[in-house]
């Protein structure tokens, strides 16, 4: 019995799953590095599939763009399909002057600029990342050879925006990037008591006089998904 939004049955979706915002990614994922990958979802085209790494069962599911999108798809993946890991991998725009392009970014929190915590929380939550899988990606990322930073992110509801007063204060308060999902994916772990990590590729940097460009046009690199991989089998 799937939901309004995936149609796999219960069993068909692994307990840990890499998500990606787009569904040809997602696709592309599964199909580069997953053994004996199986569509388990196509509902509005947001591709989903399970297979094995290293014999191990992952998932990998397209969430989409922003909050909204991806909390769709975290909330009924924990909630009805008892995934226990989320790892989201993807890029995000550099505030930080110390970053250059794909350098690797471990969200150890997310800040936002999105009023969707306003509607759960009568205060102000810190929405975090799972410790285990924190540091288990940051030791693999080394290994890897990665220029590879542990921070903050912003999670902002704009893509295309104007400059607004206090935008720099982000990057002032030791912010390292934006990207668009990550304060979501955090707070729904907390709320399910399910893990969750975001890494993400440095894809811009705006602040060398470049146009900002929408964080999902970049595609992370295959160095990425194999520390996303890595780290939802070992972690």
């Amino acid at each position: 019995m799937g939901t309004p939004h995936i149609s796999a049955s219960l069993g068909e979706i692994a307990e840990s799953i890499l998500l990606a915002g787009d569904p040809v990614r997602a696709k592309y994922i599964a199909e580069n590095f997953l053994d004996s990958p199986v569509l388990f979802n196509e509902v509005r085209g947001m591709l989903g599939y399970t297979g094995t790494y290293k014999d191990k069962s992952i998932s990998v599911m397209g969430v989409g763009v922003g909050i909204p999108s991806l909390s769709i798809y975290a909330n009924e993946l924990i909630e009805q399909y008892n995934v226990k890991k989320l790892i989201r991998v993807g890029t995000c725009v550099a505030l930080s002057a110390e970053l250059r392009p794909a350098d690797v970014v471990i969200a150890s929190g997310c800040c936002t600029d999105s009023g969707f915590l306003r509607h759960v929380f009568p205060g102000d939550f810190a929405p975090l990342a799972d410790f285990g899988l924190l540091i288990s990606a940051h030791e693999k990322s080394k290994s890897m050879k990665n220029r590879t930073f542990v921070g903050l992110l912003k999670s902002s509801d704009m893509i295309y925006s104007d400059p607004v007063p206090g935008d720099d204060y982000w990057a002032k308060y030791g912010v390292l990037g934006v990207e668009t999902e990550g304060a979501a994916l955090y707070t729904l772990a907390a709320k399910y008591g399910a893990r969750a990590l975001v890494i993400a590729a440095v894809c811009d940097l705006p602040f060398e006089g470049t146009e900002p460009t929408v964080a999902e046009k970049e595609q992370p690199s295959d160095d990425i998904i194999v520390l996303a991989l890595e780290t939802l089998i070992e972690a």
